[in-house]
């Protein structure tokens, strides 16, 4: 007879604001699985991309860097609110995950809006061509991640304003900032991708 074996988990404090809680295991690995996800689709994008003679393919108009650049200014300082919330929560000091948790929403906001303009301008879509496919591809699985975290992060928001909160909203603070700097750092090499890849590559033929 096969033996059953198990782990013991009891040592795990459900909701202490560490490793030591499963849910920061569980948010851990799914920043893990995405960015293994984030990752093989840019060795993807690349793999195509190495075996075309003209990059973006004729009639798609080259993403501008522009607005896309500027983007990442209020997009990184949000990172500021996250730690304050997180660091806030870890000392139960509500006025500090208030004010953490506004500057993040409110950052975060403004750089979506900036997204979704930035989208609109593209005069491709993911039916165009291989590279309308990895463009929206990129561009949609962020965003929807983005947009997840963001109205997970309003609602931590409101729970605290209310006073309805506890130990487990305090971790939920603290492990939305894990999921948060993990979304804004993968953007940045997702933008350099999307933005510089073809150029880079170009120059380097």
């Amino acid at each position: 007879m096969t033996e059953v074996r198990t782990i013991d988990v009891s040592g795990l404090k459900p909701y202490d604001i560490s490793s030591q809680a499963p849910l920061w295991w569980g948010q851990f690995m799914i920043v893990f699985i995405e960015g293994t996800m984030f990752g093989i689709l840019i060795a993807a994008y690349f793999y195509v991309r190495l075996r075309m003679d003209v990059w973006p393919p004729p009639g798609d108009q080259f993403p501008h860097r522009t607005l896309p650049t500027l983007e990442l200014i209020p997009l990184i300082l949000s990172c500021v609110g996250s730690y304050w919330a997180s660091e806030a929560a870890k000392k139960n000091d509500r006025a500090g995950m208030i004010g953490g948790m506004a500057l993040n929403v409110v950052l975060a906001g403004i750089a979506l809006w900036m997204r979704i303009v930035e989208w609109h301008s593209l005069n491709f879509n993911w039916m165009t061509d291989a590279h309308g496919s990895y463009v929206w591809a990129f561009l949609g699985l962020h965003t929807f991640d983005y947009i997840g975290d963001l109205a997970f992060t309003a609602v931590l928001l409101l729970l605290v304003l209310i006073g309805r909160y506890g130990p487990k909203q305090r971790l939920g603070v603290h492990v939305d900032s894990i999921v948060w700097y993990f979304l804004v750092a993968i953007w940045i090499p997702i933008y350099v991708v999307i933005y510089w890849g073809p150029v880079i590559v170009r120059t380097q033929q």
